[in-house]
């Protein structure tokens, strides 16, 4: 077995003198001071001044769309139902959309009142296999 080879270290030339930088801004209000995702304005305006009921939706709901966006539709919900062409769950598009799980509930809410979207449940797997399934694969390994 041959050692392994070792490389000499080349001395690095001293690194370049920073530039001073210009100074920070103070924010002017609050809604500046947070990032655009946390002003509660904004949220609000994304969600519209509805009556505040709630479909009732779980993080793993899957959200379907069954037509396009129309033309009065905001950029939120156009973009859920651009997004929506195939299933995803309500997590799922909270995360590529960066809104709060609340908001998106609001958001799809209306969507589902104007029946643009369709939420459906998780596929679950069934606890137990199917008893006709375990006697095929049984009868199988006898035959072998």
């Amino acid at each position: 077995m041959t050692p392994p080879r070792r490389t000499r270290r080349r001395p690095q030339p001293p690194p370049a003198p920073r530039l001073p930088q210009p100074p920070q801004r103070p924010p002017q209000d609050a809604a500046e001071a947070k990032g655009p995702g946390d002003n509660p304005e904004r949220l609000y305006s994304v969600t519209g001044s509805g009556d505040g009921a709630r479909a009732e939706l779980d993080l793993v709901t899957l959200i379907v769309a069954r037509s396009g966006p129309p033309v009065s539709a905001t950029p939120e919900q156009a973009a859920v139902l651009r997004l929506c062409g195939t299933p995803l769950s309500v997590a799922e598009l909270s995360a590529y959309l960066r809104l709060p799980f609340s908001t998106m509930t609001v958001l799809l809410t209306e969507l589902i009142t104007a029946e643009l979207v369709q939420a459906r449940a998780p596929i679950v797997r069934q606890a137990l296999p199917d008893r006709s399934l375990l006697e095929a694969v049984m009868h199988g390994l006898q035959r072998l």
